[in-house]
């Protein structure tokens, strides 16, 4: 009988790859992490307890087929595992980089529980990949029939549109993705900085899809360039995926001073720069952290995206003020400690009171907090904690207080499309159609600010509701007379 390759969490500890020193890895902006050698992912592959009820699939919001990829990569056979991890998700190695995968996969496997540490999910998913694009297994898609009759129109190309794109294209319909920016991949583009997820890794998935059909168009603005009505006549079904950019507001005397600015325009323009562009609200220093000391005023993923992105641009200092404690924050506690290493300094149970500074922001009045009673959510409402009021200097102020959904029906010219009191698009939840007839939602934009897994997921259950209705449309579109449509 072969020797069982797996189970081996026991005998072999757990290992990630290695992370580049602070120092080292504080003045570029690329992955902190190398990459495993193959006996290493083999390695901890085989740490897999290949438990009954894999906890791991069943907190991945895309059920990915985790003890069986794994199996095969310990095995050595990385193409089929490229191939099953493939067939569940359109960006594995993305979501390798930058999923929370301590609060996701890894932080409910069964060996983690057991106290022997999870097996590294997320570092090999993106090896197994990272191996499949320099081998050439990844393929442009190829449809299974020829459906482009019928045309499908995507607004947006973050994460959950270019997943259904993939799918739509997948079932053989002719497919046009519009977007405002003039590079596609939404906030993987210009939202994630490069430290945790490389440009050309996400630039690789969208040549993929031009390489398969997919008509891109970029800087395109629905309302500006085309109506929402406009669009639903050239197209026989459409999906609004444009995720939610509108920052949230913080009210405190002095928001408005010069220097306190939102931290997706300071991550914009830092990863613009990083594409070799001419930024002029960097050059001029408004969005440009060097040699200031630096206030990010948040806790979720973006603010430390912004504390680690001031580091890399030289600020003098970087703190990070957060209304709870660390326990209680909401972005992943892996980011928090690479944040640390590198010199980040959190100032936890603190909140803003003021901004300080006439003609331009020289500090931030704080005071602490302490954690009340649960809220709504069941988290503990943080509350002020009476004369404690403090200072910290400041250059630079970063909001990073998470994002909310623009006015998409003022924006598109479609007073008829149905949103919810928070703005989001009011959806169908069994059909994913919003109120407009062909028009589906997805991704943030319906679910709120969320992380990309779950827009890739989003995406995958659009399509297969996109292609339901069109099947069922598709015998009508046959008996009408032919439309010549129009290509935007």
């Amino acid at each position: 009988m072969a020797d069982n390759p797996m189970l081996k969490f026991v005998g072999v500890e757990q290992a990630y790859p290695a992370k580049r020193a602070p120092g080292d890895r504080s003045d570029d902006f690329e992955e902190i992490a190398r990459a495993y050698a193959i006996e290493k992912a083999e390695e901890q592959s085989a740490r897999c307890s290949q438990c009954g009820v894999p906890y791991c699939s069943v907190h991945c919001p895309l059920h990915n087929h985790i003890p069986d990829w794994l199996k095969l990569t310990a095995e050595g056979r990385l193409r089929e595992a490229y191939e099953l991890s493939n067939a569940t998700s359109t960006m594995p190695e993305i979501c390798g980089r930058i999923c929370p995968q301590d609060r996701l996969c890894e932080g409910n496997c069964v060996i983690e529980f057991s106290g022997h540490g999870a097996v590294t999910i997320g570092a090999i998913e993106k090896y197994i990949t990272d191996t499949a694009w320099k081998e050439g297994w990844v393929e442009p898609i190829t449809p299974v029939r020829d459906r482009s009759a019928q045309s499908v129109g995507v607004i947006g190309a973050g994460p959950a549109g270019l997943t259904t794109a993939e799918y739509m294209r997948g079932h053989g319909y002719e497919v046009h993705v519009y977007d405002r920016h003039d590079r596609a991949g939404g906030l993987m583009t210009y939202g994630i900085p490069g430290f945790k997820l490389e440009k050309d890794v996400v630039m690789r998935r969208i040549q993929r899809l031009k390489d398969s059909g997919i008509h891109f168009h970029q800087d395109f603005e629905v309302g500006r360039d085309a109506s929402l009505a406009e669009l639903r006549e050239k197209h026989d079904a459409l999906l609004i995926a444009t995720g939610v950019y509108k920052a949230r507001q913080l009210k405190a005397p002095g928001v408005g001073t010069e220097g306190v600015v939102e931290a997706l325009d300071f991550l914009i323009a830092s990863n613009r720069k990083g594409f070799g562009e001419e930024v002029p609200a960097f050059d001029s220093g408004a969005l440009n952290a060097a040699n200031k000391n630096v206030v990010v005023i948040g806790g979720g993923d973006t603010a430390m995206d912004c504390v680690r992105t001031a580091v890399r641009q030289g600020a003098k200092s970087v703190k990070c003020l957060y209304r709870r404690d660390r326990e209680n924050m909401p972005g992943s506690q892996n980011e928090v400690r690479n944040a640390e290493e590198e010199g980040v300094e959190f100032v936890w149970l603190s909140a803003p009171q003021a901004f300080e500074g006439t003609k331009g922001v020289t500090g931030v009045k704080a005071h602490k907090m302490r954690l009340g009673q649960p809220d709504a959510s069941g988290r503990r409402a943080p509350q002020v904690d009476p004369g404690s009021d403090f200072h910290l200097d400041a250059d630079l102020a970063i909001k990073a207080l998470g994002f909310d959904a623009e006015d998409l029906p003022g924006m598109f010219g479609s007073p008829d499309l149905s949103v919810t009191r928070w703005g989001t698009l009011r959806v169908d939840h069994k059909t994913m159609q919003t109120s407009l007839d062909g028009v589906f939602a997805a991704g943030d934009i319906v679910r709120g600010a969320s992380l990309v897994v779950w827009a890739i997921r989003d995406g995958r259950d659009v399509a297969a509701h996109m292609h339901k209705y069109l099947k069922a449309k598709a015998p009508a579109a046959k008996a009408e007379p032919a439309r010549e449509k129009e290509v935007v």
